[in-house]
């Protein structure tokens, strides 16, 4: 969205101290978003890397991935310890799935801006739909299907290959409402897939490496780190719902924004 100047002239004394508050409060907004809800980090982290620290979009999808596997990473602990994660299934839909996230990270830098923050915007929508459906709760847990974790992998490949999102807003809802897994187990393999996924997407994305001055994406990733490990370990005390309906609009939001740059952006020309 923003073809504005490169980041590759951002130096260190360009940071200031207003840019430095603005990178710790993203990064705890993004910990939290994580670390309370499960996904969402990636959503929220490329908007804000684009329009408040004007980055390019390559550059908003490659240092948004860092920020996320790493805030990922750290949110996952508390779940590991408490069991809270289905290790098999995540690390399936991880590797079946780098048939579509490796593919579509190629082909992504060679696709119209438009059509990538169109699409951005698409996704935006669809999982702040998620986040509104109401789970299942009156039937027991269901293991997942052979053909189930081939499609949730190959779908979740691409939207992180396209967009630089982890995919935890498809894998929670599908969890949740056809196999009835308690939302904070759902969360937690969230989690895990959202690292190895972004982790894999980055290392694909290596030739954009240098186009990132990463002093910023650096201190979000530390905040972010932090707090998602602390909201991870209280998430089971606060009101999820409440949260989760809240991150659904703000999701609206930034899907309606997005789409009034394209179109002012376009119009401008």
């Amino acid at each position: 969205m923003s073809s504005g100047a490169s980041l590759g002239a951002f130096s260190w004394k360009h940071c200031n101290v207003l840019a430095i508050i603005e990178a710790l409060l993203a990064g705890l907004f993004i910990g939290s978003v994580l670390g309370f809800v499960g996904a969402g980090g990636a959503m929220v982290s490329v908007p804000i890397l684009l329009y408040i620290f004007h980055f390019t979009n390559n550059q908003a999808t490659v240092a948004a991935l860092v920020i996320v596997a790493a805030a990922a990473a750290s949110g996952l602990i508390p779940k590991l310890k408490t069991r809270e994660v289905l290790i098999r299934e995540a690390l399936i839909i991880w590797g079946i799935g780098l048939i579509t996230t490796l593919s579509m990270t190629a082909l992504a830098p060679h696709l119209p801006e438009n059509f990538i923050h169109v699409g951005f915007a698409m996704v935006l929508v669809a999982a702040g739909a998620s986040m509104l459906r109401k789970p299942l709760t009156l039937h027991p847990e269901k293991q997942i299907s052979p053909l189930w974790l081939v499609g949730i992998s190959l779908a979740v490949g691409t939207m992180t290959g396209l967009f630089g999102v982890g995919g935890g807003f498809l894998a929670i809802p599908i969890l949740v409402l056809f196999f009835h897994t308690p939302l904070n187990k759902a969360a937690g393999t969230s989690l895990l897939i959202i690292a190895m996924n972004s982790a894999t997407s980055f290392i694909e994305r290596f030739s954009s490496w240098h186009t990132i001055t990463w002093k910023i994406p650096i201190i979000i990733s530390i905040t972010a780190i932090a707090m998602s490990r602390y909201a991870s370990a209280k998430s089971p005390n606060v009101n999820v719902k409440a949260l989760r309906r809240a991150f659904a609009f703000l999701l609206f939001s930034l899907a309606l924004f997005t789409l009034w740059k394209i179109g002012h952006t376009t119009s401008a020309k």
